[in-house]
């Protein structure tokens, strides 16, 4: 048994249903592994028109709790999620990995890195 714990938090459009393959693999190898709804996401029933990154960053700080040895993984948005988590919490987390997500420089915010992206129609989408 190890004593890392992967925490996996998907992105705008998911919920923590997409991790359903990945979690029992981890957890296979030892791992303890936490995935979480983002609040107006899956399950959570927080209304959307209430959501921040600050709410998304505390739902996280407060599933990961006093655990330390973090792998926090972040996929599109969520980038900008586990990026503000571990500057919440820094000396809990071990390691940030990024999967195909956004990796904001200081004071960026999520629609400045999407109008950064021409190859897709995300913003075609965006709210």
């Amino acid at each position: 048994m190890t004593d890392i714990t992967y925490v996996l938090v998907h992105g705008s459009w998911m919920g923590k249903f997409c991790w359903s393959e990945v979690i029992p693999r981890l957890e296979d190898k030892g791992y303890t592994v936490i995935s979480l709804d983002l609040p107006a996401h899956g399950d959570d029933p927080t209304p959307p028109e209430s959501v921040s990154l600050e709410g998304y960053r505390d739902s996280v700080v407060a599933a990961i709790g006093a655990r330390h040895n973090i792998i926090l993984v972040g996929h599109s948005m969520s980038g900008m999620v586990i990026s503000a988590v571990a500057e919440a919490i820094p000396e809990q987390i071990e390691a940030l990995v990024y999967l195909c997500a956004y990796l904001p420089r200081n004071g960026e915010s999520l629609y400045q890195l999407a109008l950064e992206d021409n190859e897709t129609e995300m913003m075609s989408h965006w709210r």
